[in-house]
């Protein structure tokens, strides 16, 4: 919500990575890779598409812009007869703040009630049986190179993770026509993982800085959202095969020795 209200406050502004560190993450340390984490985290939560979009454009070598119309509240109060016209103004970024604070209460509200209901009326709604606790999709990886020109090699290594991942005894894996049917979709990992029917989510993202390619691949669990693993993984460019091969290969390691030491749900009740 920091990264939106600061894309929004500056709207049609191209806003620096430097300039979007200091305000999103003011008095702490981190690095970039946290902007383009949260700005493709952001995209995919609104639905948003990194070629043609709708709400943030990035601009190569300089930052993010957003490109969606942003304005002060509609709905404002008429002000009252005889007041100054001072007191019935508003800055176009308050009132994008409040805007936004209310959608955001008005949605809680609507979750508690829900909830609320379920909690009280067991009968409400039938039992949905869990996922199978080793199970995993794979989210089609994001292309967030300057060019965006890398796209078939993070397709070619969502399809090589998948592989190796179903090889793996005792996991269940949906197959890649399965995961990249939801390429470019507006959906969440939550909901991801539901079609699909799995505990956990694999998404990540390509980068690149001149000659080098840097992976970054994150494991969600699916019922809390969860990151309860990540790792980035440079290599220079050149054979992109043995790149996928390579990367896909400690990937897997990782993940399986992840989610084989993890307990299931009723393990830990």
């Amino acid at each position: 919500m920091r990264l939106l209200l600061c894309l929004a406050g500056h709207a049609s502004e191209v806003v620096s990575i430097d300039d979007l560190l200091n305000q999103v993450w003011p008095g702490v340390t981190v690095s970039p890779d946290s902007v383009y984490q949260a700005v493709a985290s952001l995209r995919r939560q609104l639905g948003d598409d990194t070629r043609q979009p709708t709400y943030i454009a990035t601009v190569p070598r300089l930052g993010y812009r957003m490109v969606a119309m942003v304005s002060s509240w509609a709905d404002q109060p008429s002000a009252p007869a005889g007041s100054s016209p001072a007191s019935g103004s508003e800055h176009p970024r308050a009132g994008f703040t409040r805007a936004a604070g209310a959608v955001l209460c008005l949605a809680l509200a609507v979750a508690f009630v829900f909830y609320g209901k379920v909690a009280n009326n067991p009968s409400a709604s039938p039992a949905i049986a869990a996922p199978p606790q080793k199970s995993i999709a794979v989210l089609p990886f994001l292309d967030l190179t300057e060019k965006m020109n890398h796209e078939a090699f993070a397709d070619g290594m969502t399809e090589e993770l998948i592989n190796r991942l179903s090889k793996i005894p005792g996991l269940q894996v949906p197959a890649p026509t399965s995961s990249f049917y939801f390429k470019g979709k507006r959906i969440t990992i939550t909901d991801f993982a539901k079609k699909l029917g799995v505990a956990y989510v694999l998404d990540g993202s390509v980068r690149k800085s001149g000659a080098r390619l840097r992976v970054a691949a994150r494991l969600i669990r699916a019922d809390n959202g969860y990151v309860v693993w990540s790792e980035t993984y440079d290599r220079p460019q050149g054979d992109i095969l043995w790149i996928q091969d390579d990367i896909a290969g400690e990937v897997t390691k990782a993940l399986r020795t992840s989610i084989e030491t993890r307990p299931d749900h009723d393990e830990r009740r």
